[in-house]
């Protein structure tokens, strides 16, 4: 049956119904990460009342907020979708983000009314998380419950597609609208753009989705009567299906989302952050890679249907796991190499007494540090300095060497702001001179960026996320029965990509911020794609040949 399904060509309706699921996801995925490829903006619009750096990682935070309530999307919305169909439940979710994101557009800034802008943002970006946590699991279901068998690997890949369309799209449309208007244009006002014009993707995605015929499968369980009446239990209450739940989780979905969002998203905040290359030539960069590395979904998912979705997922954790330090130094070489050199050269380290140091962290703004070792980290942070650190005699203020210059901390504890600011004056001109001397850069020289060595590594990255995402949502479909699929394939999907990969940029920076080294983000990724990588090869079974409609 396999051999068959294979050799003849796609039917007009199952076109039709890729089509229609692909192009509406496309839609909500790029609702979803206008916010994540603007960031930086949204960081001075909306919480301008704290200092640059606590802005953006609240920013983020408030991007990730979106992620953190996906799996309540999934359950909400999968038990819907167990229960009265796929198909409307995905119309509900595609109007919930649509609007969501509409309003994004038009919600005023914190300077008109104040702490009010953030919050309502927050809510808006939980709507979001919520809907997007119902969309993709009736999207990828309802694509396999079309499928023939021996072609679900290439069919379902159609769906993995649309994340990074999705993306693409938003860079896109954020691109044009700058090129158009130009960057002071676009950072006051210009970048509400692409959210407002959001409402109209929605119109075409609900006349789409409403032509669209219910799964063939859930259609056949439905008329035989073996619905479930209780889809939430009997996916979680059950230990036989929660352990293939817990799995699902902890030997896939867990690592192919750090891959992903490492290799999409971490990629261009490391560009911009850590590296200082400006966003406009950042966004072009991923741009470019996502277009090279896209029809690699295809590709993967495709070949899973021969030889296995579980080798292809388990190879694209392990690539990560051993070439991320290598590759992400090779892009700091190549996108910034003054910095590279400047690193290599002239190491910059803080010395302190470790009683002085305290949690980096501080995305609130609330926390002012005073203590010499926490002004000395910050100010480094602040100018995206990557340092070691080393202890100090007790009682002893923080030094910064910069190659052989010693710059000596100052504490703010018991003086007046007069003096404080005297001597944060004096020690940021020290500091920013030796900077200098040592061939630190302000930002990237974009006459020495390397274009064509900087898009092939973002393509490669790009690449281990078709390896990890493509066969992953046929995958998932296979592991779990057609009565509690929409809810049990839901679930440790938006826990992996909405905790482990969502909280991926948030959980980096605040390594890098504690450590001071911007390679130090990087553990995060690779500690939980090990940890897939391992838990998958021993327990997680290949699921290729499974008749989905035996399932049952």
């Amino acid at each position: 049956m396999a051999t068959a399904a294979a050799a003849r060509p796609m039917t007009a309706e199952e076109k039709k119904v890729i089509f229609a699921s692909s192009l509406g996801t496309v839609f909500e995925w790029y609702d979803f990460y206008l916010y994540g490829s603007l960031a930086a903006i949204i960081a001075k619009q909306f919480f301008s009342g704290l200092d640059e750096g606590s802005a953006f990682i609240f920013a983020l935070l408030a991007f990730a907020a979106g992620f953190i309530v996906r799996p309540f999307g999934a359950l909400v919305f999968g038990r819907l979708g167990d229960m009265i169909g796929r198909k409307y439940t995905f119309l509900v979710t595609i109007l919930i983000m649509g609007l969501s994101t509409f309003i994004v557009g038009i919600l005023p800034n914190y300077a008109s009314i104040g702490v009010a802008a953030p919050v309502i943002l927050i809510i808006l970006r939980m709507l979001q998380g919520l809907a997007l946590g119902g969309e993709y699991g009736g999207a990828a279901t309802y694509v396999a419950e079309h499928s023939p068998q021996g072609k679900r690997g290439a069919y379902t890949s159609w769906i993995q597609t649309t994340a990074t369309l999705g993306l693409f799209l938003s860079l896109m449309v954020i691109l044009g609208t700058r090129t158009v208007i130009g960057e002071a244009a676009f950072a006051d006002w210009g970048w509400r753009v692409p959210f407002i014009v959001s409402i109209l993707l929605l119109a075409v995605s609900v006349y789409i989705r409403l032509s669209m015929n219910e799964s063939p499968a859930f259609t056949k369980m439905k008329a035989e009567g073996k619905t479930s009446k209780a889809p939430l239990s009997e996916s979680f209450g059950q230990w036989k299906n929660l352990k293939i739940v817990i799995l699902a989780l902890i030997g896939l979905t867990a690592g192919q989302a750090v891959v992903w969002y490492s290799g999409q998203f971490y990629a261009l905040f490391f560009l911009t952050q850590a590296l200082k290359v400006d966003g406009a030539t950042a966004n072009i960069m991923v741009a470019i890679s996502l277009i090279i590395g896209t029809p690699f979904f295809i590709f993967f998912g495709s070949l899973s249907d021969k030889i296995g979705r579980k080798p292809i997922i388990m190879a694209g954790c392990l690539l990560a796991v051993v070439t991320y330090f290598p590759v992400f130094t090779a892009l700091t070489k190549a996108a910034n190499p003054d910095l590279a050199a400047a690193q290599a050269a002239s190491k910059v380290i803080v010395t302190a007494d470790p009683k002085e140091c305290s949690f980096q962290f501080n995305p609130t703004g609330t926390v002012k540090f005073t203590s010499s070792c926490d002004i000395a980290k910050q100010a480094l942070a602040g100018r995206s300095v990557s340092y070691d650190n080393a202890i100090a005699p007790a009682g002893t203020p923080a030094t910064v060497t910069v190659g052989t210059t010693v710059i000596t901390g100052y504490t703010v504890k018991g003086v007046s702001k007069e003096e404080a600011a005297a001597k944060k004056a004096e020690f940021d001109k020290g500091l920013g001179d030796a900077l200098k001397a040592a061939n630190y850069p302000a930002k990237a020289d974009m006459a020495k960026f390397d274009k064509v060595t900087v898009v092939l590594i973002l393509t490669y990255l790009v690449i281990l996320v078709t390896m990890v995402y493509g066969p992953i949502a046929a995958m998932l479909v296979e592991m779990f029965p057609t009565r509690i699929r929409y809810t049990s394939m839901s679930l440790p999907y938006h826990i992996g990509n909405g905790w482990f990969g969502g909280l991926l940029p948030t959980t980096a920076f605040a390594i890098v911020a504690q450590t001071g080294n911007m390679y130090n983000g990087l553990w995060y990724p690779i500690i939980v794609a090990g940890m897939t990588f391992v838990v998958g090869m021993l327990f997680v079974k290949e699921t290729k040949d499974v008749d989905i409609y035996a399932n049952d």
